[in-house]
């Protein structure tokens, strides 16, 4: 990578947009560190998706990068839009392909594919927004689910659209809330538990992360801000138990076909044991991100991480 030009990618026109900015001037700090020719890659928010992608690939040629770090989240970088593009410019690029990204970001197919690979996954049913408006009656679901009821967009990250309801007034409200990012979302049984989350490594399952937000669960305000959120790294479980989760992990990371990394988000229940909630493809890479904190404890540093991811890039 000594004599490659590196683009880092970031920013975007999703509602993940500020996030993938923090990531992408984290990963350029950690490319200088390590004497990477690199240039920072601010792509601006665009409405017209064949418009945007037509731009993008025009900034892309014209600043003559020779591989591209992804650090966008969300909508055109995480759901396997921009992958496609490089795929087609033949710019080699790091994470999973356009096709496990698109997957991976489709919580509806992704369930699917775990359901396929008996990979454990809540109880859900899909609700279209068209199917909403002919005035369905959502408290079947409570019926069909449980008392407490989980409802998120089908596609995006961070939490963003996601809430915890317990009543008929609250699924209302926060279906409407989901339908301001996607047009399809999951209700799902709320399953309580440890929230953790395994880090993946070029096929190689990371130490376990326990998150412990002091808010009612692990939101887009938890995340992003580091006062009201504990992380214990390793997590503190039983040994055996600890080896499923990141064995579940593992399985659910090569389901999907990713590639070089990933972050797998689980929810540790008494009795059901480890639940896979999801995989993020591109996780958020600053130096307080979880994958970074996994990949800490066995000793890898920020710099090196993305060095490594960076080394793995292909299309």
């Amino acid at each position: 990578m000594k004599n490659k030009r590196v683009g880092v990618l970031m920013g975007g026109p999703s509602s993940e947009r500020e996030i993938s900015i923090k990531s992408g001037k984290a990963v350029c700090k950690a490319l200088e560190a390590k004497r990477i020719d690199y240039v920072p890659v601010e792509l601006m928010p665009g409405p017209n998706i064949n418009g945007y992608k037509e731009s993008v690939a025009k900034k892309l040629a014209l600043l003559r990068i020779d591989v591209a770090f992804v650090a966008l989240h969300g909508e055109f970088g995480e759901d396997g839009t921009v992958q496609g593009l490089l795929e087609k410019m033949k710019i080699p690029y790091t994470g999973s392909s356009s096709s496990a990204s698109r997957v991976a970001m489709n919580k509806i197919a992704a369930k699917e594919m775990f359901k396929s690979k008996d990979i454990p996954i809540a109880r859900h049913e899909i609700l279209a927004k068209d199917n909403f408006n002919k005035g369905c009656d959502i408290g079947v679901y409570f019926k069909n689910l449980g008392s407490s009821l989980v409802v998120k967009p089908s596609n995006g990250g961070s939490s963003i659209g996601l809430n915890i309801v317990s009543s008929r007034k609250g699924l209302k409200a926060a279906i409407e809330d989901a339908f301001k990012y996607d047009n399809r979302l999951i209700i799902e049984e709320y399953i309580p538990g440890r929230e953790i989350t395994v880090g993946i490594i070029e096929d190689m399952a990371l130490p376990i992360v326990e998150i412990l937000p002091k808010r009612k669960f692990f939101d887009f305000t938890a995340k992003y801000q580091n006062s009201l959120t504990e992380y214990i790294v390793p997590a503190k479980i039983e040994i055996a138990i600890y080896k499923k989760c990141q064995d579940i992990g593992l399985r659910a990371h090569k389901a999907l076909s990713a590639r070089s990394f990933s972050r797998v988000d689980i929810i540790l229940n008494k009795k059901k044991g480890p639940v896979v909630l999801e995989v993020n493809t591109i996780p958020g890479l600053t130096e307080t991100s979880l994958l970074p904190k996994a990949a800490r404890a066995i000793g890898m540093e920020f710099e090196d991480l993305c060095l490594k991811i960076l080394e793995s890039a292909s299309w």
